[in-house]
């Protein structure tokens, strides 16, 4: 077990890296302390070509209250909350344009910035008890760049009553609305998070590269012109070896042998 700045990264199988926030005394809190260590550990697993799957965890009673409110108080120059909110995208943008699928598991309430990270992620599975809000409301501070990533998971009319009521929804509701792909029994959360993470595995790691990055960028195109950047995708893939050896395997009724090139 590796540990740096509230941030804990394990092996969760041969393939699927565990990372934890551990600073429960702040509800685990995404202060610039535990944000700056979950960049550098996002950069360094997009980076390993061991690691095809990420699981985002959290110690404690839940798994993120958002930014930490005391040191934003603390705060007294307009560059240093400029800085932090900063930071905050860019820890998002790694999770979004990094090359493993991010998987959330989450417990407890997902608030505010801890909500903008459950949606930045590709998946997410949460116990049935899980509660989600942008609440930055009730405090005078509008949830403005949490809604960058809720806002593209959810509909407008939804995330727009979420931002101005500033009320939790439940796991339920989560579905639902499409924040988070399902909810589990605390008993079994564990179980479905490594079989999602292992089946996603077990797939040509190239292809499911090349498939997250063209999501996320079509998804900004228009409908035309996404048509025309994922033609020119889908030739550029199948001229890879796995697509190769993945039509032929599905003809010879075997399982495909992954090259991941």
């Amino acid at each position: 077990m590796k540990t740096i700045k509230n941030i804990k990264v394990n092996n969760l199988d041969k393939e699927i890296k565990l990372i934890t926030l551990s600073d429960p005394k702040t509800y685990n809190s995404l202060s610039t302390v535990t944000l700056k260590s979950l960049l550098i550990v996002l950069k360094k697993l997009n980076k390993d070509t061991t690691t095809k799957v990420i699981v985002l965890d959290a110690d404690g009673k839940g798994f993120s209250a958002g930014h930490n409110l005391k040191e934003l108080k603390s705060f007294k120059k307009k560059n240093q909350y400029k800085k932090l909110f900063n930071l905050c995208s860019e820890v998002m943008l790694e999770i979004v344009e990094g090359k493993k699928p991010v998987i959330a598991k989450v417990h407890g309430s997902a608030f505010a910035a801890g909500c903008q990270l459950v949606a930045s992620c590709d998946l997410a599975l949460s116990t049935n008890d899980a509660m989600f809000a942008t609440p930055g409301v009730n405090i005078g501070l509008f949830c403005s760049t949490p809604m960058v990533a809720v806002s593209r998971k959810v509909s407008k009319k939804r995330i727009m009553k979420m931002l101005l009521t500033g009320d939790p929804i439940d796991a339920k509701f989560a579905k639902e609305i499409g924040l988070i792909n399902d909810y589990f029994k605390k008993q079994t959360l564990d179980k479905e998070v490594l079989n999602l993470a292992r089946k996603i595995a077990s797939k040509s790691n190239l292809t499911i590269k090349i498939g997250k990055k063209a999501f996320y960028r079509q998804s900004e195109m228009s409908l035309r012109k996404a048509y025309r950047f994922t033609s020119k995708v889908m030739t550029e893939n199948m001229l890879s070896v796995d697509a190769k050896e993945g039509i032929t395997a599905f003809i010879e009724k075997r399982k495909p042998r992954w090259k991941n090139r």
